[in-house]
């Protein structure tokens, strides 16, 4: 490598560093003005040259978290919301302080499942499923695409159910008359097909986060397997992890 290019390189890598902690201080609400520092004064911060922080603004303003506009610099373009993976809980009960999640119901019916699925849930061949296909909002903005395999038993009373204004994990619940207990989850990236993509109002091929959720009851017996597609860019993911005294590494 030429040494034109590692210097290249070597910009280009610490533009990432300086977007990805902008990113953080963002998402946790630091800049509550809606307004960014100026370049000279983050690029003190950050110990970086103004051109370092200037293409570290523009990975931002590629991803949508920011505008810049001359005169007036750079502002939060879009807010993102924390979504915790510490905790078992329904959209609504994890995003309650940010606003009013509403769900439209885009598709319910009582179906034979695949095979994949029959296996996840520990149906028996010929059992049935309540699929449920719901479009998730806050505040009005296209959240999430929720794709949801139900056990039959406590699937089907949801027919009647007001899952406009509910999660299904209260509902459950209430239905199976016992609380959740764990879910397996299995979180990737994914990009949006043109029917999502539509759905979610978003541009194809958008990036997503996919997550895969096979929840139980608390007596261990699984009852919902979803498949979850969030925008990008407009949540993050939080957690706390454990690092077990009793665990060694591999």
């Amino acid at each position: 490598m030429s040494g034109l290019a590692a210097a290249r390189r070597r910009r280009a890598d610490r533009a990432r560093q300086v977007a990805d902690l902008l990113r953080g201080e963002i998402v946790r609400g630091r800049f509550r003005n809606g307004r960014l520092p100026r370049e000279a004064v983050l690029a003190r911060e950050f110990g970086a040259s103004r051109n370092t922080v200037r293409a570290a603004l523009g990975l931002l303003r590629d991803e949508g978290l920011v505008d810049r506009c001359p005169g007036i610099g750079t502002t939060i373009a879009a807010e993102k919301y924390p979504h915790g993976l510490h905790r078992l809980l329904g959209l609504a009960e994890t995003l309650h302080e940010h606003g009013v999640v509403t769900n439209q119901v885009r598709t319910m019916t009582l179906m034979e499942p695949p095979a994949a699925v029959r296996q996840r849930l520990g149906l028996a061949d010929g059992e049935q499923v309540v699929y449920l296909e719901r479009l998730r909002r806050l505040n009005g903005l296209p959240l999430s695409l929720d794709l949801t395999y139900l056990v039959r038993d406590v699937g089907e009373p949801l027919f009647d159910a007001d899952l406009e204004h509910n999660d299904i994990f209260v509902l459950l619940e209430h239905i199976a008359g016992r609380p959740l207990g764990m879910a397996e989850l299995t979180l990737e990236a994914v990009n949006a097909d043109p029917h999502t993509a539509s759905v979610l109002e978003v541009p194809r091929g958008a990036a997503l986060l996919m997550v895969e959720r096979l929840t139980h009851l608390s007596d261990g017996r699984p009852v919902d397997l979803e498949f979850v597609r969030f925008r990008g860019d407009r949540l993050t993911m939080r957690g706390h992890l454990r690092r077990s005294g009793d665990e060694h590494p591999a």
